[in-house]
């Protein structure tokens, strides 16, 4: 894959990291444990600040490998979130234990990308959702992410907090 490729994915995958990254660091610590909506068919936890981000970041972590089998989030994570009806975390995570997640995937990010080659980015990737290319999964991890940070910082709107502008590419 060439480099002209490898830098725009990244400028566009690293804007999403960092949008994600302005909406915990703008989040109150009042709002950080808060139930953002009411959804009777799932789980109160779902929809806390704080697991949203949490959320976000484990996908992100897994999508990167491209794979489940052998995949382990960093302490003091864990596998709970690839099982809806499983176990939620024994505690809420803080602001600094996702911002340090968040600060590992975005160099994990950066070099995945950097390190894509033609064969890596054809490479069959399976999970319970379907079969997709690797290339396809990080377009489609980069969508999920700037998802996640897009509710956040409608949320965040909502109960008055001031967001950041839209980042258009990747901070250095």
């Amino acid at each position: 894959m060439n480099s002209f490729w490898k830098t725009t994915i990244w400028q566009q995958f690293g804007g999403a990291i960092d949008t994600l990254d302005d909406m915990i660091r703008v989040c109150p610590d009042e709002l950080w444990h808060e139930r953002l909506w009411e959804k009777p068919s799932e789980r109160p936890e779902y929809s806390q600040f704080w697991y949203r981000v949490y959320h976000a970041l484990f996908w992100l972590d897994l999508y990167l490998t491209g794979a489940e089998e052998g995949f382990l989030p960093p302490t003091p994570f864990t596998l709970i979130e690839q099982n809806e009806d499983g176990p939620l975390p024994e505690r809420p995570y803080t602001k600094d234990e996702l911002q340090a997640y968040l600060d590992d995937c975005r160099k994990k990010c950066q070099a995945t990308i950097e390190a894509l080659t033609d064969e890596t980015a054809q490479r069959r990737c399976r999970f319970a959702w379907g079969e997709v290319s690797f290339a396809e999964l990080q377009l489609y991890n980069m969508r999920h992410v700037q998802e996640i940070a897009a509710q956040l910082s409608l949320l965040l709107g909502q109960k008055g907090v001031s967001v950041p502008d839209y980042v258009p590419t990747a901070r250095n």
